[in-house]
């Protein structure tokens, strides 16, 4: 089903693809104290930038690295996943394999996103926790890009089923998951759901729905050339965990990987190879 989008959701879409966008900054990585305020040296996270954003855990040590802060003006908590560099080899992979999650009984996902995300859980949900110590009525946004959108799917249902309200926003993610987990993460009722996609961008093709992967519901599909930022206009949602309109439905067979750098900005440019470097 198409459906237009609100004003109200499209300046939270471009808020929070910003949110990701300064994962890719090193300067907001890697300090495990925290403390330090984010920002974009390349000037692609303006929005938060301008905001009172300050880090409270930002040493994630896995191939997706990230960060947790506190939007003092917005009253937000924000954990937020960079995408890994090895994307381009994940485009080209043929090899998709699935394993046993604990989220929901006989829940199966991407093997590799999902050790990603057991290996950084633990020091995740620490920070989480004390961020809601602090600023117990913020509100918890979960959001990430390319592989990092996949670790942002796991984070978000784990958080939810804990009991906090957690709203999930995706750029440019693959399918993570079997039916099973990603209708579970879809129907959890805890938040909401905004995964996003850009006209020929691989990503959110693979792993090919043949394996059984499936995506979240709904789609938010930007249909703006690269290098245009898009209007409300520009943006329409689908529902549905196959859903073969929006970004699957437009030229299946032509892969634009510059589409993947770009959703409202140039979301990885804050890493020399705009986040779609090979593995080394």
């Amino acid at each position: 089903m198409r459906l237009a989008i609100s004003g109200d959701d499209y300046a939270n879409l471009n808020l929070f693809e910003q949110f990701a966008a300064a994962a890719y900054c090193r300067n907001n990585n890697n300090d495990k104290a925290g403390g330090t305020k984010i920002t974009c040296a390349v000037g692609n996270c303006p929005l938060v930038q301008n905001d009172d954003v300050v880090s409270v855990y930002d040493s994630l040590v896995t191939d997706v690295t990230g960060y947790v802060a506190v939007d003092n003006s917005r009253s937000l908590t924000v954990l937020a996943f960079r995408g890994s560099r090895s994307v381009r080899n994940f485009v080209a992979d043929a090899n998709f394999p699935a394993t046993q999650t604990d989220i929901c009984p006989s829940c199966t996902a991407h093997a590799g996103f999902w050790n990603s995300w057991v290996e950084a859980r633990p020091g995740v949900l620490a920070a989480l926790k004390t961020a809601a110590a602090s600023h117990p009525n913020n509100r918890v946004i979960v959001a990430g890009h390319s592989l990092g959108g996949a670790i942002a799917d796991f984070a978000a249902a784990d958080i939810r089923k804990s009991g906090v309200t957690a709203d999930l926003y995706t750029y440019g993610a693959p399918r993570i998951a079997g039916a099973e987990l990603s209708n579970f993460i879809t129907n959890q009722n805890k938040g909401g759901n905004y995964r996003v996609t850009h006209k020929n961008d691989p990503v959110p093709r693979l792993p090919p729905l043949p394996l059984g992967f499936v995506h979240i519901s709904p789609e938010y599909y930007i249909s703006t050339p690269n290098n245009v930022v898009p209007t409300a206009n520009d943006i329409t949602k689908y529902t549905g965990s196959v859903n073969l309109l929006g970004n699957s439905g437009n030229n299946p067979l032509e892969i634009d990987l510059n589409a993947h750098g770009w959703y409202f900005g140039a979301v990885g440019a804050c890493d020399p190879n705009n986040g779609i470097e090979f593995k080394e």
